[in-house]
Protein backbone atom coordinates (compact mmCIF):
# COMPACT_ATOMS: atom_id res chain seq x y z
CA UNK A 1 0.00 0.00 0.00
CA UNK A 2 1.53 3.76 -0.92
CA UNK A 3 0.80 6.20 1.23
CA UNK A 4 0.27 9.67 0.19
CA UNK A 5 0.16 12.89 1.76
CA UNK A 6 -3.13 14.38 2.01
CA UNK A 7 -3.42 17.76 3.47
CA UNK A 8 -1.20 18.02 6.69
CA UNK A 9 -1.20 14.31 7.28
CA UNK A 10 1.97 12.81 8.34
CA UNK A 11 2.87 9.83 5.24
CA UNK A 12 4.76 9.58 2.45
CA UNK A 13 6.26 6.21 1.57
CA UNK A 14 7.12 4.64 -1.38
CA UNK A 15 5.54 0.90 -2.23
CA UNK A 16 6.83 -1.36 0.52
CA UNK A 17 6.48 -5.09 -0.75
CA UNK A 18 6.51 -8.43 1.43
CA UNK A 19 10.66 -9.06 -0.04
CA UNK A 20 11.61 -5.60 0.82
CA UNK A 21 9.89 -5.78 4.02
CA UNK A 22 11.69 -9.12 4.61
CA UNK A 23 15.20 -8.22 3.61
CA UNK A 24 15.12 -4.75 5.40
CA UNK A 25 14.19 -6.48 8.48
CA UNK A 26 17.05 -9.27 8.06
CA UNK A 27 19.67 -6.71 7.54
CA UNK A 28 18.80 -4.77 10.07
CA UNK A 29 18.81 -8.11 12.54
CA UNK A 30 22.03 -9.00 11.70
CA UNK A 31 23.29 -5.61 12.21
CA UNK A 32 21.32 -6.06 15.64
CA UNK A 33 23.48 -9.37 16.38
CA UNK A 34 26.87 -7.90 15.26
CA UNK A 35 26.73 -4.47 17.67
CA UNK A 36 26.15 -6.99 20.30
CA UNK A 37 28.94 -8.92 19.77
CA UNK A 38 30.95 -5.73 19.47
CA UNK A 39 29.70 -4.52 23.08
CA UNK A 40 29.96 -8.11 24.22
CA UNK A 41 33.73 -7.22 23.57
CA UNK A 42 34.49 -3.61 24.96
CA UNK A 43 35.15 -3.27 28.21
CA UNK A 44 37.37 -2.14 30.69
CA UNK A 45 38.76 -5.30 30.92
CA UNK A 46 40.40 -6.79 27.50
CA UNK A 47 39.08 -10.29 26.30
CA UNK A 48 39.98 -12.77 23.30
CA UNK A 49 37.18 -14.07 21.03
CA UNK A 50 39.35 -17.13 20.64
CA UNK A 51 39.77 -18.12 24.22
CA UNK A 52 35.49 -17.28 24.86
CA UNK A 53 35.16 -20.16 22.48
CA UNK A 54 36.87 -22.43 24.26
CA UNK A 55 34.59 -22.57 26.55
CA UNK A 56 33.96 -22.41 30.17
CA UNK A 57 37.19 -24.17 31.46
CA UNK A 58 37.38 -26.43 34.69
CA UNK A 59 36.43 -25.54 38.29
CA UNK A 60 39.92 -25.75 39.27
CA UNK A 61 41.05 -23.51 36.55
CA UNK A 62 37.76 -21.23 34.82
CA UNK A 63 38.19 -19.72 31.63
CA UNK A 64 38.17 -16.38 33.26
CA UNK A 65 37.88 -14.72 29.74
CA UNK A 66 34.20 -16.78 29.21
CA UNK A 67 32.85 -15.80 32.27
CA UNK A 68 33.41 -12.16 31.50
CA UNK A 69 31.74 -12.64 28.57
CA UNK A 70 28.47 -15.09 29.39
CA UNK A 71 28.00 -13.80 32.91
CA UNK A 72 28.86 -10.52 32.90
CA UNK A 73 28.14 -8.63 29.65
CA UNK A 74 26.21 -10.70 27.62
CA UNK A 75 23.40 -10.75 30.17
CA UNK A 76 23.58 -6.92 30.44
CA UNK A 77 23.42 -6.95 26.63
CA UNK A 78 20.69 -8.49 26.25
CA UNK A 79 18.66 -7.12 28.60
CA UNK A 80 19.49 -3.73 27.37
CA UNK A 81 18.62 -4.62 23.49
CA UNK A 82 15.54 -5.95 24.86
CA UNK A 83 14.74 -2.60 26.82
CA UNK A 84 15.64 -0.47 23.70
CA UNK A 85 13.47 -2.28 21.45
CA UNK A 86 9.98 -2.10 23.45
CA UNK A 87 10.64 1.98 23.94
CA UNK A 88 11.63 2.67 20.43
CA UNK A 89 8.92 0.62 19.14
CA UNK A 90 6.11 2.25 21.77
CA UNK A 91 7.99 5.39 21.18
CA UNK A 92 6.88 4.66 17.13
CA UNK A 93 3.46 3.93 18.28
CA UNK A 94 2.62 6.68 20.85
CA UNK A 95 3.82 8.88 18.06
CA UNK A 96 1.10 7.55 15.69
CA UNK A 97 -1.95 7.15 17.87
CA UNK A 98 -1.52 10.91 19.81
CA UNK A 99 -0.59 12.33 16.12
CA UNK A 100 2.38 14.25 18.02
CA UNK A 101 5.83 14.00 16.67
CA UNK A 102 7.57 14.47 20.32
CA UNK A 103 5.83 11.65 22.22
CA UNK A 104 7.75 9.05 23.53
CA UNK A 105 6.66 6.39 26.16
CA UNK A 106 6.91 8.09 29.15
CA UNK A 107 4.60 11.35 28.14
CA UNK A 108 1.94 9.05 29.58
CA UNK A 109 2.79 8.79 33.00
CA UNK A 110 4.56 5.23 32.53
CA UNK A 111 7.95 6.36 33.88
CA UNK A 112 6.21 8.63 37.00
CA UNK A 113 3.99 5.20 38.07
CA UNK A 114 7.45 2.94 37.65
CA UNK A 115 8.94 5.59 39.64
CA UNK A 116 6.41 5.31 42.41
CA UNK A 117 6.51 1.81 42.46
CA UNK A 118 10.20 1.83 42.89
CA UNK A 119 10.97 4.13 45.51
CA UNK A 120 8.17 2.46 47.23
CA UNK A 121 9.51 -0.87 47.30
CA UNK A 122 12.80 0.67 48.60
CA UNK A 123 11.79 2.70 51.04
CA UNK A 124 9.19 -0.25 52.36
CA UNK A 125 12.74 -2.18 52.68
CA UNK A 126 10.40 -5.72 50.93
CA UNK A 127 12.63 -8.83 49.98
CA UNK A 128 10.30 -10.89 48.91
CA UNK A 129 9.86 -11.79 44.63
CA UNK A 130 7.82 -13.67 42.06
CA UNK A 131 9.44 -15.01 39.09
CA UNK A 132 12.63 -14.08 39.24
CA UNK A 133 12.15 -10.46 39.76
CA UNK A 134 13.54 -7.72 42.15
CA UNK A 135 10.59 -6.51 44.37
CA UNK A 136 11.86 -2.58 43.04
CA UNK A 137 10.85 -4.34 39.57
CA UNK A 138 7.87 -5.81 40.28
CA UNK A 139 6.37 -2.75 42.43
CA UNK A 140 7.89 -0.30 39.48
CA UNK A 141 5.57 -2.69 36.99
CA UNK A 142 2.69 -2.54 39.17
CA UNK A 143 3.20 1.37 38.88
CA UNK A 144 3.26 1.95 35.66
CA UNK A 145 0.07 -0.85 34.98
CA UNK A 146 -1.88 1.67 37.53
CA UNK A 147 -0.67 4.69 35.80
CA UNK A 148 -1.56 3.75 32.27
CA UNK A 149 -4.64 2.38 33.76
CA UNK A 150 -5.35 5.19 35.44
CA UNK A 151 -4.53 7.61 32.28
CA UNK A 152 -6.88 5.29 30.14
CA UNK A 153 -9.65 6.18 32.18
CA UNK A 154 -9.45 9.64 32.88
CA UNK A 155 -9.01 10.17 29.11
CA UNK A 156 -12.00 7.99 28.81
CA UNK A 157 -13.73 9.92 30.86
CA UNK A 158 -12.64 13.37 29.33
CA UNK A 159 -12.99 12.04 25.92
CA UNK A 160 -14.54 9.14 25.24
CA UNK A 161 -11.06 7.68 24.22
CA UNK A 162 -10.08 10.53 22.65
CA UNK A 163 -6.61 10.68 21.81
CA UNK A 164 -5.90 14.22 22.83
CA UNK A 165 -8.10 13.80 25.94
CA UNK A 166 -5.31 10.54 26.65
CA UNK A 167 -2.26 12.87 25.74
CA UNK A 168 -3.39 15.60 28.54
CA UNK A 169 -4.60 12.87 31.05
CA UNK A 170 -0.79 11.67 30.60
CA UNK A 171 0.39 15.01 31.18
CA UNK A 172 -1.73 15.59 34.59
CA UNK A 173 -0.99 11.83 35.61
CA UNK A 174 3.05 12.15 35.32
CA UNK A 175 3.10 15.75 36.90
CA UNK A 176 0.76 14.65 39.90
CA UNK A 177 3.04 11.51 40.04
CA UNK A 178 6.10 12.60 39.82
CA UNK A 179 5.34 15.40 42.80
CA UNK A 180 4.31 12.04 44.80
CA UNK A 181 8.36 10.68 44.08
CA UNK A 182 9.80 14.25 45.21
CA UNK A 183 8.18 14.07 48.16
CA UNK A 184 9.11 10.91 48.96
CA UNK A 185 12.72 11.42 47.88
CA UNK A 186 12.86 14.54 50.13
CA UNK A 187 11.51 12.51 53.60
CA UNK A 188 13.40 9.21 52.61
CA UNK A 189 16.23 8.08 55.24
CA UNK A 190 20.17 8.51 53.14
CA UNK A 191 20.29 4.37 52.69
CA UNK A 192 17.58 4.53 50.54
CA UNK A 193 18.39 8.03 48.63
CA UNK A 194 21.08 6.96 46.75
CA UNK A 195 19.79 3.37 45.67
CA UNK A 196 16.65 5.56 45.02
CA UNK A 197 18.29 8.49 42.69
CA UNK A 198 20.42 6.12 40.84
CA UNK A 199 17.26 3.56 40.16
CA UNK A 200 15.55 6.86 38.33
CA UNK A 201 18.52 7.86 35.76
CA UNK A 202 18.14 4.21 34.42
CA UNK A 203 20.63 1.23 35.35
CA UNK A 204 20.46 -2.06 33.47
CA UNK A 205 23.48 -3.65 35.85
CA UNK A 206 21.22 -4.90 38.81
CA UNK A 207 18.44 -6.09 36.74
CA UNK A 208 21.03 -8.08 34.39
CA UNK A 209 23.55 -9.59 37.27
CA UNK A 210 20.17 -11.04 39.11
CA UNK A 211 19.50 -13.73 37.46
CA UNK A 212 19.84 -14.42 33.57
CA UNK A 213 15.80 -15.23 33.65
CA UNK A 214 15.13 -11.76 33.97
CA UNK A 215 16.47 -11.20 31.21
CA UNK A 216 14.59 -13.97 28.95
CA UNK A 217 11.23 -12.94 30.17
CA UNK A 218 11.86 -9.35 29.41
CA UNK A 219 12.83 -10.08 25.83
CA UNK A 220 10.57 -12.73 25.18
CA UNK A 221 7.06 -9.92 26.60
CA UNK A 222 8.49 -7.30 24.74
CA UNK A 223 9.28 -8.90 21.35
CA UNK A 224 5.20 -10.78 21.57
CA UNK A 225 4.17 -7.49 22.58
CA UNK A 226 6.41 -5.45 19.12
CA UNK A 227 5.22 -8.70 17.09
CA UNK A 228 1.44 -7.80 18.25
CA UNK A 229 1.95 -3.74 17.32
CA UNK A 230 4.09 -4.52 14.17
CA UNK A 231 0.59 -6.72 13.03
CA UNK A 232 -1.38 -3.50 13.59
CA UNK A 233 1.27 -1.31 11.04
CA UNK A 234 -1.17 -1.86 8.14
CA UNK A 235 -4.68 -0.11 10.05
CA UNK A 236 -1.81 2.30 11.77
CA UNK A 237 -1.36 3.35 7.90
CA UNK A 238 -4.48 3.89 7.16
CA UNK A 239 -5.91 5.73 10.24
CA UNK A 240 -3.05 8.18 9.50
CA UNK A 241 -5.64 9.90 6.97
CA UNK A 242 -8.48 10.17 9.49
CA UNK A 243 -10.65 8.75 11.16
CA UNK A 244 -13.63 9.09 9.16
CA UNK A 245 -11.16 7.49 5.93
CA UNK A 246 -10.36 4.62 8.43
CA UNK A 247 -14.21 3.70 8.72
CA UNK A 248 -15.09 4.47 5.55
CA UNK A 249 -12.86 1.04 4.55
CA UNK A 250 -13.89 -1.02 7.57
CA UNK A 251 -11.28 -0.40 10.03
CA UNK A 252 -12.69 -0.55 13.69
CA UNK A 253 -10.21 2.69 14.93
CA UNK A 254 -11.30 2.61 18.57
CA UNK A 255 -10.60 -0.91 18.68
CA UNK A 256 -7.13 -0.81 16.89
CA UNK A 257 -6.22 2.41 19.42
CA UNK A 258 -7.34 0.73 22.43
CA UNK A 259 -4.93 -2.51 21.04
CA UNK A 260 -2.11 -0.63 20.73
CA UNK A 261 -2.22 1.62 23.66
CA UNK A 262 -2.85 -1.03 25.95
CA UNK A 263 0.34 -3.20 23.94
CA UNK A 264 2.73 -0.77 24.01
CA UNK A 265 2.18 0.85 27.61
CA UNK A 266 2.35 -2.70 28.42
CA UNK A 267 5.87 -3.47 26.95
CA UNK A 268 6.71 -0.16 28.36
CA UNK A 269 6.44 -1.15 31.98
CA UNK A 270 8.32 -4.37 31.48
CA UNK A 271 11.06 -2.36 30.26
CA UNK A 272 11.22 0.06 32.96
CA UNK A 273 10.00 -2.07 35.46
CA UNK A 274 13.94 -3.92 34.91
CA UNK A 275 15.74 -0.87 33.72
CA UNK A 276 14.55 2.35 35.65
CA UNK A 277 13.73 5.04 33.79
CA UNK A 278 15.30 5.82 30.19
CA UNK A 279 14.69 8.42 28.20
CA UNK A 280 14.75 9.71 24.78
CA UNK A 281 14.73 6.19 23.19
CA UNK A 282 11.19 6.33 22.17
CA UNK A 283 11.88 9.48 20.83
CA UNK A 284 15.27 9.70 18.80
CA UNK A 285 15.00 6.26 17.14
CA UNK A 286 11.22 5.88 15.73
CA UNK A 287 12.30 9.78 14.15
CA UNK A 288 15.59 8.67 12.50
CA UNK A 289 14.12 5.38 11.16
CA UNK A 290 11.00 7.35 9.72
CA UNK A 291 13.74 10.50 8.13
CA UNK A 292 15.63 7.38 6.81
CA UNK A 293 12.64 4.67 5.39
CA UNK A 294 9.78 6.40 5.44
CA UNK A 295 6.27 6.70 7.73
CA UNK A 296 4.83 3.21 6.46
CA UNK A 297 4.15 1.89 10.24
CA UNK A 298 4.43 -1.82 8.97
CA UNK A 299 8.16 -1.13 8.47
CA UNK A 300 8.71 1.90 10.45
CA UNK A 301 7.56 -0.47 13.69
CA UNK A 302 10.26 -3.67 13.02
CA UNK A 303 12.99 -1.25 12.33
CA UNK A 304 12.66 0.81 15.13
CA UNK A 305 12.51 -1.94 17.72
CA UNK A 306 15.63 -2.94 15.88
CA UNK A 307 17.81 0.18 15.81
CA UNK A 308 16.53 1.27 19.55
CA UNK A 309 17.41 -2.21 20.34
CA UNK A 310 21.47 -1.40 19.01
CA UNK A 311 21.27 2.56 20.34
CA UNK A 312 20.54 1.27 23.62
CA UNK A 313 23.29 -1.31 23.77
CA UNK A 314 26.00 1.23 22.47
CA UNK A 315 24.55 3.66 25.15
CA UNK A 316 25.49 0.95 28.05
CA UNK A 317 28.43 0.23 26.51
CA UNK A 318 29.51 3.85 26.71
CA UNK A 319 28.53 4.21 29.97
CA UNK A 320 30.40 1.67 31.73
CA UNK A 321 33.56 2.23 30.55
CA UNK A 322 33.66 6.51 30.08
CA UNK A 323 34.73 6.98 33.56
CA UNK A 324 35.66 3.52 34.73
CA UNK A 325 36.29 2.41 36.98
CA UNK A 326 32.69 3.92 38.09
CA UNK A 327 30.24 3.85 35.89
CA UNK A 328 27.58 5.82 34.56
CA UNK A 329 23.37 5.54 34.93
CA UNK A 330 22.63 4.72 30.79
CA UNK A 331 19.87 7.04 31.79
CA UNK A 332 22.37 9.86 31.51
CA UNK A 333 23.70 9.17 28.39
CA UNK A 334 20.24 8.70 26.43
CA UNK A 335 19.48 12.52 27.82
CA UNK A 336 23.15 13.66 26.88
CA UNK A 337 22.16 12.30 23.38
CA UNK A 338 18.28 12.87 23.54
CA UNK A 339 18.12 16.36 25.02
CA UNK A 340 19.50 18.34 21.53
CA UNK A 341 17.80 16.07 19.14
CA UNK A 342 14.37 16.76 21.34
CA UNK A 343 15.20 20.92 20.34
CA UNK A 344 15.90 20.23 16.82
CA UNK A 345 12.81 18.31 16.67
CA UNK A 346 10.96 20.92 18.49
CA UNK A 347 12.29 23.86 16.75
CA UNK A 348 11.43 22.06 13.22
CA UNK A 349 7.76 20.72 13.49
CA UNK A 350 7.38 24.54 15.03
CA UNK A 351 8.67 25.99 12.01
CA UNK A 352 6.61 23.47 9.49
CA UNK A 353 3.49 23.73 11.61
CA UNK A 354 2.60 20.31 11.39
CA UNK A 355 3.76 16.61 11.05
CA UNK A 356 5.01 15.53 7.47
CA UNK A 357 7.82 13.20 6.88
Amino acid sequence: MSVEKKGENRAVTTPLTPTKLILQVALGVVLLVGVMVLCCLVGTQEVSLRDVLKGPGTTEKPNLDYEIIVRIRLPRVLLASAIGLALAASGAVFQALLRNPLADPYILGVSSGAGLGAIIAVMSGIQWAVWWGSPVALFAFGGAMAAIWLVWMIGRAAGRGNMTSLLLAGVVVNAFLSAVIMFLISVAGSEHLQTTIFWLMGNLNAAALEDVRVIWLTLGLTMAGVFVLFLLGARLNIISFGDSDAHSVGVSVVIVQRIAFIVAGLITAVAVSFSGLIGFVGLIVPHAVRLLLGADHRRLIPLSAIFGGIFLMISDTFARIVVAPAELPVGVVTALVGGPFFLVLLVRYARRGHWGD
